[in-house]
């Protein structure tokens, strides 16, 4: 089965589902506490993991997941593609996302992503969106939940580099909780840029939790930074590039 086949088979469950999902849970979900929330909406992400694997011919290669803690925490990933948003839904749930507002507009998969508390920001108003982060952030793990903040701001193709915003390491040492790093190629294997998947060993790595208690945002920063690079130069088929200029202010996936 060529790989344009396998890509087509593999929309067509993903979409199905997708829609499936819809007309079975959206309705139940509003009636139930955030945790089933999670657990039920969650299935989809489970269903888009496995038939990723089964059709297109992909093997994961997933360790680290000892390093996951029990509290709540600000995970930090590189960000390449739509699978590593739907593998770090599942990862360390409930989990509560940074994301673009416009994705809360998708008719199904956007009325759903509402139910799960994310944190929606409006990119035109960077100032605001800011504010929105360290306040959301904060209140959102108090109340138990994890954060997922992708520190570039927006999908990078493998090889490319761009510097981290330090937002996602403001709120982890506000609310005294760890960050959680993570690196992966899934862009090797779901590109960010084209629909056509590629059959492959997709790797993720989960590190050690990194603490923030008496250190500064951009001391964390070094170090998450420096162990997602370190670790991409190891799992990556694609050499890594120089990063490009800073973004000015945090943008959601």
């Amino acid at each position: 089965m060529t790989n344009v086949l396998r890509s087509l088979v593999f929309y067509l469950g993903y979409f199905t589902v997708m829609l499936a999902c819809g007309v079975l849970f959206l309705p139940l979900t509003p009636f139930l506490p955030l945790a089933w929330r999670y657990r039920l909406l969650n299935l989809y992400n489970y269903f888009v993991i496995f038939w990723f694997q089964f059709v297109c011919d992909v093997r994961y290669d997933i360790q680290g997941r000892q390093n996951i803690p029990d509290g709540p925490c600000v995970i930090q990933a590189n960000h390449q593609s739509e699978w590593e948003t739907v593998f770090l839904q599942v990862m360390k749930p409930p989990v509560c996302t940074v994301l673009k507002q416009e994705l809360l507009r998708i008719p199904v998969f956007g009325w759903a992503l509402r139910l799960l508390r994310p944190i929606g920001l409006d990119r035109s108003k960077p100032a605001r969106a800011m504010k929105q982060v360290l306040t959301q952030g904060v209140a959102r793990l108090q109340g138990g939940l994890s954060v997922l903040i992708f520190p570039e701001g927006t999908r990078v193709d493998p090889g490319r580099r761009k510097r981290y915003n330090k937002s996602g390491t403001v709120v982890a040492c506000r609310a005294g909780v760890p960050v959680l790093p993570v690196a992966h190629n899934a862009g090797e294997r779901w590109p960010g840029r084209h629909w056509v998947k590629q059959p492959g060993e997709l790797r993720v790595r989960i590190g050690e939790p990194i603490e923030t208690a008496g250190r500064t945002p951009d001391e964390v920063l070094v170090e998450v930074e420096r162990w997602i690079e370190s670790t991409l130069e190891e799992i990556s088929d694609v050499p890594r590039g120089e990063p490009v200029a800073m973004s000015v202010a945090p943008r959601a996936r």
